[in-house]
């Protein structure tokens, strides 16, 4: 599979990239836990259905040491027994802020306040904005079909 666009070597693309390659090192150097991120960037990812972003975190999440177990439980997290209470508060939490357009009333109080119970501001802040910043991601390769596979951990680090 080709893709429709080659982000690399357009260059408005690239001038485009550098920030959101920027943002996403100001996410991963958040207080928001690593292991937390990486299983909202998949969940995300899942449901928006991009394969780039599948491959890259879970290679990135296995690399740091995430256990394939977790990994392959991210989809059914409810019926799961391996994430802790606030693992399950930000999966949530991704899932209402990933489907707005499916929630009429977008993140519920409920959801908003399990997430701010175990989550500071701060750590919140991070957490909206890496929902945001992975549903923009899946969005750009999704439409340009970009093709998975081929990641390596720490590829754009």
């Amino acid at each position: 599979m080709d893709a429709r666009l080659n982000f690399f070597a357009d260059p408005t693309a690239g001038k485009v990239l550098k920030y959101l390659m920027s943002a996403g090192k100001a996410l991963k150097d958040s207080p928001l836990p690593d292991a937390t991120q990486e299983l909202v960037s998949l969940r995300v990812s899942q449901i928006n259905g991009c394969a780039v972003c599948l491959d890259m975190h879970t290679k990135e999440a296995a690399a740091a040491g995430e256990t394939s177990v977790r990994l392959n439980l991210v989809a059914a997290w409810r019926e799961a027994t391996v994430f802790t209470e606030a693992e399950r508060a930000a999966l949530e939490l991704a899932e209402e802020g990933t489907r707005v357009a499916d929630a009429a009333g977008g993140v519920s109080d409920e959801v908003w306040a399990n997430a701010a119970e175990h989550y500071d501001e701060e750590q919140l802040t991070a957490l909206v904005i890496l929902i945001s910043f992975m549903n923009m991601a899946n969005r750009m390769n999704v439409i340009t079909q970009q093709p998975a596979g081929d990641y390596v951990p720490g590829q754009f680090h």
